[in-house]
């Protein structure tokens, strides 16, 4: 596909902006560039069709079915955009004064409302801009605690082996040494491990649940007991909170703070490198250290972001909420419970999964014995999906399954879509076993065929030279 600086034309052009009714003011020349501006020259249609093109090549979750596992790809519903358009939400400026923008607080104060109702928190701020910044204000909220008490001699951030691996790298960036804590065979957290790694150096946990490999832990309020016994804090990553809203609380099952991602869990758009949104929630204990905006509240002890957060973000997290209510909000997690165990039965007895229980919202499969049988590897599984229309799942993830998919379907698709998908999954298995070489190639239908992954992530040319 060519770039837009190929099919540029020189002298063509795109007239997108009126005349201008006001005095032009000519830029001192010590301001200007001394090489002219390079853009392509295309006309409206130009720009459009290729836009439309690019479009046509991208898999999204309104394209087709979208399993990404632990990323939590929800439909975004219309209506969501469509409240957040509102010229009164749309036109305001972070530095007008209080009295105008009077209802955008006053759709932040709701949208904290309704989160720390659903999370069991006592306060809330919105300047965190994804979840891994999430992740950084949560854990410094913890490490400014300790730090307010004298308690310098908490130094570590205990981690399981199955964590997101944003969740060693935020305790890391946070100054934190981390303690890697081993999983037991029912894929939980190991209490006698737990145990032998708190002391008097433990800042905190940090953990979630479900867990990576779409198991709720029994053991939660004792994990939870432990850890604030060693006088260390409890954070909630909620990444896997759309299998439990509604139902269940973090607050309620002992955690000290959480972030939540409105880009995973409450339907805003996801992907592309945001705008997200790391809503942090904390109890009361806590409230004093979150950061607050300037226009809002007054200044808190940390700040991570400009203003109130990616505003309109939250305004479209408050919509969902609205919109699905007491009600809607516990239906949509069991209805996520519910279709990921269905797609996991329905796959059993081909592909199996790494732990053979009911699931969450998520579940694992283990391909290891798949690829020593037929020498197909969950790579060429997830390639081979592509020919199908279906955006491949989570691959090598979990790292404590070697050869692992990880499929989320969420509560939105049909059980005829599942159905769908099982099938292709079983077709798969038994293409392995038939044709090895037709999936090492794969995929052979999409717009691109597989390319070099060492080549790709070491090289990757990002930047188009005219001179080439």
């Amino acid at each position: 596909m060519e770039l837009l600086f190929e099919k540029s034309v020189s002298g063509r052009k795109c007239s997108i902006l009126p005349p201008c009714d006001v005095d032009s003011y000519q830029l001192c020349s010590c301001t200007k560039r001394e090489l002219p501006l390079d853009l392509p020259q295309l006309s409206e249609i130009d720009i459009t069709r290729h836009y439309s093109a690019l479009n046509r090549r991208t898999h999204g979750v309104n394209n087709g079915f979208y399993p990404l596992g632990s990323c939590t790809m929800k439909y975004n519903p219309r209506i969501n955009e469509e409240i957040a358009a509102l010229p009164g939400f749309t036109g305001i400026h972070p530095l007008a004064p209080a009295y105008s923008t009077e209802g955008c607080r006053e759709a932040l104060q709701l949208a904290s409302k309704y989160l720390c109702e659903i999370s069991g928190m006592d306060d809330m701020t919105f300047q965190p801009a994804a979840g891994a910044h999430g992740e950084f204000t949560g854990v410094m909220l913890i490490k400014q605690y300790h730090q307010a008490k004298g308690d310098t001699a908490r130094t570590k951030i205990i981690v399981p082996d199955s964590a997101h691996g944003t969740n060693p790298a935020t305790a890391a960036m946070c100054g934190f040494e981390i303690v890697n804590i081993a999983s037991a065979p029912d894929g939980c957290v190991d209490l006698e491990s737990l145990k032998a790694a708190l002391g008097p150096d433990t800042a905190g946990l940090m953990l979630t649940n479900p867990n990576t490999v779409g198991i709720f832990d029994k053991n939660i309020l004792e994990i939870t007991r432990l850890v604030h016994e060693a006088g260390g804090l409890c954070y909630y990553d909620g990444a896997n909170l759309n299998a439990v809203m509604g139902v269940v609380r973090p607050g309620d099952m002992g955690f000290d703070c959480i972030h939540m991602n409105l880009h995973k869990t409450f339907s805003t758009p996801h992907g592309g490198g945001g705008p997200g949104a790391g809503a942090v929630g904390c109890k009361q204990f806590l409230a004093e250290y979150l950061p607050k905006s300037a226009s809002m509240d007054g200044e808190g002890h940390i700040q991570v972001r400009s203003f109130a957060g990616n505003f309109l973000v939250v305004v479209r997290a408050l919509a969902y909420i609205m919109f699905l209510g007491k009600e809607g909000i516990p239906e949509a997690s069991t209805n996520a419970v519910l279709n990921a165990n269905y797609l996991m039965n329905r796959i059993k007895g081909t592909f199996e999964p790494a732990f053979d229980v009911t699931c969450m919202h998520e579940f694992v499969l283990d391909l290891g014995n798949f690829e020593k049988e037929t020498g197909v590897s969950a790579l060429d599984v997830a390639k081979s999906l592509i020919d199908y229309g279906m955006h491949p799942p989570t691959m090598y993830f979990p790292l404590i399954i070697h050869e692992a998919l990880m499929l989320e379907p969420t509560e939105t698709e049909s059980k005829e879509t599942l159905d769908w998908a099982a099938d292709i999954f079983r077709k798969l298995y038994d293409l392995g076993h038939e044709d090895p070489q037709y999936m090492h190639d794969a995929p052979h239908h999409a717009q691109i065929g597989r390319p070099d992954d060492t080549e790709a992530a070491r090289h990757p040319v990002v930047r188009w030279n005219q001179q080439d």
